[in-house]
């Protein structure tokens, strides 16, 4: 049989992407109800232009255990969905086509948006996927901003409208000045930012009173001042007014236990918005609201002279003009934490405002018990999902004041404020008629639309309901339907996003799990441990990687990593797994070429052939195990170091002499080189997906029905096969043959230098060291063997 001298990834990688397509291998079976099915909510990834990274390491780590599920058996649903509604789609398209959104019809910029999803970004974000070996049902699709996902997304927050939990209410929301609406506590984290410690005069009956603040462009809007109850230095104060600096204003001095007397002055100042303290403290105290700060970011009339200036424009010439005043008494530069939104990293705002909520703060203990049902991998992030619940202070901000994304199915009243909802979805309401003519409370035939869109997270959240409701209809649908999906595989950064939100709706809606298994992977950051972003220059492209090394050992690089650990980019598993490729394809090479007229029929096998086959059953445990708890890089060591230590690097050299010579146990030789190879080709597939399929076609699927060996049966454990005797035989063997090797090496000789005698003790029968006496002569190139039983290996070499 003539084979290929190399392998070129480069031809062969696109070749089976093409065949998989076309073949369909990967195709989930709606029609198939006896197999048991294994369904994966896979993430879908918010269509940013190209995969990133992350994608890369995080959704290899995914497709090894959809690959191994698949060869055992279950019919596996591994979807394809983009996300690709809302406000980050909405800058990307702004970006790239150079608008402004506010700066056009909302029905045109909707427009600009989906034609350039559909013709533009998701064609070649899909093909980036693809490329990587993603064996995902590419048939079984969805994005988030389809028409099937509207629906459910509509119908999703009309049925929490029901149940009393969606709630539209005039109040304080966290807002991003520079996206131009409101976000959730999800969407902001804490960043260190540096900013400086005010000490400013207040007067009360004409004396200095100095308070402290980070904020003081908020003066305009301070409604009261406090000091805690039990502080000697103010108590004389309560009950007084308070005249609030540059500001012709004054505010009442009260008391209030949540002072912190340590902090600052231990006197401080509460204005309409600053913290979830001023807006808790106005609430208490029945205070008045005012706005010094406009959704786009600048001060309002309130701020007198400086109406209209952004807030750090604001600030400072506030600082100054106290300054000249004499009314700052010092100023110390800090460091402290500052709440930001996660998108584009701008200090949030508190802006009074009507938004829509659902309401789950009563559900803590409930989201609590919820997570404890799920079963993690790994077990401790668990522990991120239980902080992120008792840190929970708001109800879910749902609304965004943004063009694009998906409508509330809302119209009101505009005579007494009536909700009223849609009844056929998906729907524009401000595009579409009103379900009624008039109001039903009222009568006021006066209706508008809403005209703001769902949060993409209350669309995302619900995606294993979006993937089953693709299946009405068919005959697995009712297997899906009320079951928890198997897996929810998914990045460590995203469980207060994406994860939460997800067991939350499906407890709502459904009173189940949205799946059993929750797989956290890691980030993958640059070689020096820094996150990667484009402002640091230190982004490294998986297309990049695939093309100047290959998508399988993009894989083998992922696959090397512990489940949810971060990883320092490696460039050298890149190499290390080019190194691995070249030896399984020239090792399949060698066996492939020594299996010419091989039988397929099992015959009786040597000791050594018992050996090489104990021990690959007993890896074949192993690496199942593992990856039945997620831990494929284990599996990939067990199986590397297999293949490495105990098939080429032994056995392939000690089988040769029978291989060569038509020795009369040629037969046990074959059949251990066609089952040992075949196994290792089937351990590695999910792993590295191209190189085995090359290797399966070039010669076992001869030998196979199936036309993939992604599809072929995932390798069994047989517990007969594990012979002790042979163990030890084995570990006699290689000991032998490792010293012999180390001796010639040391005397720096050939290995073909033929040894005069070897003297060997080891801890098997007499009988037994003569069934493999002869590997070891053929191995060592020894002219003479003595063997004496002992309790341990050792052996004498003579030249």
């Amino acid at each position: 049989m003539e084979l290929p001298k190399r392998y070129d990834p480069k031809e062969s990688e696109p070749k089976w992407l093409k065949y998989w397509e076309e073949n369909k291998i990967y195709a989930f079976d709606a029609e198939d109800t006896d197999r048991e099915i294994y369904s994966i909510d896979t993430p879908p990834p918010t269509v940013s232009g190209k995969m990133h990274m992350g994608h890369a390491f995080g959704n290899s780590q995914q497709d090894f255990i959809a690959r191994y599920k698949r060869m055992k058996g279950f019919n596996v649903l591994q979807p394809f969905g983009t996300d690709d509604n809302g406000l980050p789609t909405q800058l990307l398209i702004q970006k790239m086509k150079k608008v402004r959104a506010t700066d056009m019809d909302r029905k045109e910029f909707r427009k600009l948006c989906l034609e350039t999803l559909e013709n533009e970004l998701r064609p070649s974000y899909l093909g980036d996927w693809k490329r990587l070996g993603i064996s995902c049902d590419f048939d079984v699709k969805y994005t988030t901003i389809n028409e099937h996902c509207q629906k459910l997304s509509q119908w999703s927050f009309i049925e929490i409208h029901k149940m009393g939990r969606a709630y539209r209410k005039e109040a304080p929301a966290m807002w991003c000045p520079k996206c131009g609406t409101a976000i959730s506590q999800v969407e902001t984290e804490d960043r260190e930012l540096q900013s400086h410690f005010n000490d400013i005069i207040f007067k009360i009956d004409g004396k200095d009173i100095v308070i402290a603040t980070t904020r003081p462009e908020l003066l305009p809007a301070c409604v009261a001042v406090f000091f805690h109850p039990d502080d000697k230095r103010y108590k004389h104060l309560k009950g007084k007014k308070a005249k609030v600096p540059l500001f012709d204003i004054e505010v009442p001095v009260m008391e209030e236990e949540g002072v912190d007397p340590e902090k600052g002055t231990g006197i401080m100042m509460c204005c309409t918005f600053g913290d979830q303290m001023d807006m808790d403290w106005q609430k208490k105290y029945d205070l008045p609201i005012k706005t010094a700060i406009d959704r786009n970011g600048r001060m309002t009339e309130l701020a007198g002279k400086f109406k209209g200036k952004k807030i750090k424009e604001a600030r400072a010439e506030m600082v100054d003009e106290m300054k000249r005043q004499k009314l700052l008494v010092k100023q110390k530069e800090i460091t402290h934490a500052v709440n930001c939104h996660e998108r584009c990293g701008t200090e949030i705002e508190f802006v009074h405002s009507k938004q829509w909520f659902i309401k789950y703060l009563d559900l803590k203990d409930d989201m609590l018990k919820w997570g404890k049902q799920l079963k993690w991998f790994p077990t401790h992030y668990v522990n991120r999902y239980e902080n992120w619940i008792k840190g929970l202070s708001w109800d879910w901000c749902i609304s965004r004041q943004i063009p694009f994304g998906i409508p509330f199915p809302v119209w009101y009243c505009d005579d007494c404020g009536e909700v009223i909802l849609a009844k056929d979805l998906p729907v524009d309401p401000v595009v579409d008629k009103p379900p009624v003519d008039k109001c039903p409370k009222c009568g006021s035939k006066k209706i508008s639309g809403e005209k703001d869109n769902i949060n993409t997270w209350a669309t995302s959240s619900l995606t294993p309901t979006i993937v089953k409701e693709l299946f009405k209809g068919k005959p697995v649908y009712k297997k899906l339907k009320d079951v928890p999906f198997s897996l929810r595989p998914q990045g460590h950064d995203i469980i207060t996003f994406w994860l939460f939100n997800t067991v939350v709706k499906s407890q709502m809606h459904f009173k189940i799990l949205p799946w059993e298994d929750c797989f956290i992977n890691g980030w993958m950051l640059d070689p020096k441990g820094k996150k990667m972003s484009k402002s640091r220059g230190n982004v490294i492209e998986p297309q990049v990687m695939i093309d100047k090394y290959s998508a399988d050992m993009l894989r083998y690089m992922a696959s090397g990593s512990k489940l949810g650990d971060d990883l320092n980019f490696p460039e050298k598993e890149m190499i290390a797994g080019k190194r691995f490729m070249n030896k399984l394809w020239n090792a399949s090479k060698f066996c492939i070429m020594n299996l010419e007229g091989y039988k397929h029929e099992k015959p009786k096998l040597t000791m050594i052939d018992q050996w090489l086959l104990s021990r690959l059953h007993q890896v074949i445990q192993s690496c199942t195990v593992s990856l039945d708890k997620y831990e494929f890089h284990q599996a990939k060591a067990i199986a590397e170091k297999f293949f490495w230590q105990e098939f080429c690097d032994m056995y392939l050299e000690i089988v040769k002499y029978r291989l060569y010579n038509d020795n009369e146990n040629k037969a046990s030789a074959q059949y251990t080189l066609f089952t040992s190879l075949y196994t290792i080709l089937k351990l590695f597939s999910p792993l590295m997906p191209f190189i085995t399929e090359e290797i399966y076609h070039m010669f076992f699927m001869h030998y196979e029905s199936k036309n993939s060996i992604h599809i072929t049966e995932w390798p069994v454990f047989d517990k007969t096969m594990v012979n002790e005797k042979a163990d030890k035989a084995g570990e006699l063997v290689t000991f032998v043959v490792a010293a012999a090797r180390k001796k010639k090496s040391d005397e720096q000789v050939s290995l073909k230098e033929p040894i005069k005698h070897l003297k060997i003790s080891g801890d098997i029968s007499e009988q037994e060291f003569n069934f493999v006496k002869e590997d070891i002569k053929a191995a060592t190139v020894a002219e003479d063997i003595s063997y004496t039983q002992a309790k341990e290996n050792s052996c004498d070499v003579e030249f």
